[in-house]
């Protein structure tokens, strides 16, 4: 089986973001880059369903600059075989749709029977990405997934999905494409022989004519939405403290509530 692991670098989590005086984007200068936290968990299943069958692949497919290059050779610290690394200044400023559409040329370039993602890059937080390749495919896409279960022959898959107050467990054909939650496993950490094997595995470039496009199929030109500006969201005021009988305060949480924060 090729197993293929959709990966994103994204601005740490711990880090304090800082946007440009124009709006335009954050500013990257001191700023650690990791593997898309929910990304892990599409790596692991991958080399999960590997080390089940005693046989397979796992290539690590991602789209960002230069310095993604990092995060790419951890997943091939953590067991992935091989890479994908589409880079070049015609993939930036792409949407999900043209993110989407240059990542699914890629993969349908490189073979594929399974397709993992996570469920959304926390720095985008679109949540579109997955579905759109998909449907680019002409595959069935199942998003948001806790369990998954690959059948014996490898031509069928059970998947296990929260919904409100439930699990949906859906049976699909394969090939197929899974967006991925915290739930469905717990990411490995690289081992030292791993990091080291990284160095030696292979990282293939594909720009857009190693795709078939012109450049112009990408980044802002190829894409149907466009960011206008960014915003910090507003720094949170202090607490209020109340004082007085119970009654009187219970009257003014409740008028503050109505009036001033409009909560209810």
């Amino acid at each position: 089986m090729k197993l293929i692991a959709c990966i994103k670098e994204v601005p740490d989590t711990a880090t304090q973001i800082k946007i440009n005086p124009a709006g335009t984007e954050i500013i990257k200068d001191g700023v650690e880059f990791i593997v898309n936290p929910y990304d892990e968990y599409a790596v692991e299943e991958c080399l999960r369903i590997k080390e089940k069958f005693g046989e397979g692949e796992v290539i690590a497919v991602c789209m960002g600059p230069t310095r993604a290059t990092e995060a790419i050779r951890k997943c091939l610290a953590m067991g992935v075989d091989r890479a994908v690394h589409l880079c070049d200044p015609a993939f930036e400023k792409s949407d999900t749709y043209a993110t989407a559409k240059a990542l699914a040329k890629a993969i349908e370039k490189t073979g594929f029977d399974l397709i993992l993602c996570g469920k959304q890059a926390v720095d985008g937080d679109g949540c579109q990405v997955g579905a759109q390749i998909a449907e680019l495919l002409g595959i069935p896409g199942v998003p948001l997934i806790i369990k998954l279960e690959i059948s014996t022959d490898k031509k069928t898959a059970i998947a296990h999905r929260q919904v409100e107050g439930a699990t949906e467990v859906v049976e699909v054909k394969l090939p197929a494409l899974f967006t991925c939650q915290k739930g469905l496993n717990e990411a490995r950490y690289p081992s030292l022989k791993g990091i080291m094997g990284a160095k030696k595995k292979e990282i293939k470039f594909f720009t857009p004519a190693d795709l078939g496009e012109a450049p112009g199929s990408f980044g802002e030109a190829g894409s149907l939405a466009r960011m206008v500006k960014l915003s910090l969201p507003p720094t949170r005021q202090g607490g209020r403290k109340m004082e007085g009988e119970p009654e009187e305060i219970s009257k003014e949480l409740v008028k503050s509530l109505m009036e001033q924060d409009k909560v209810i």
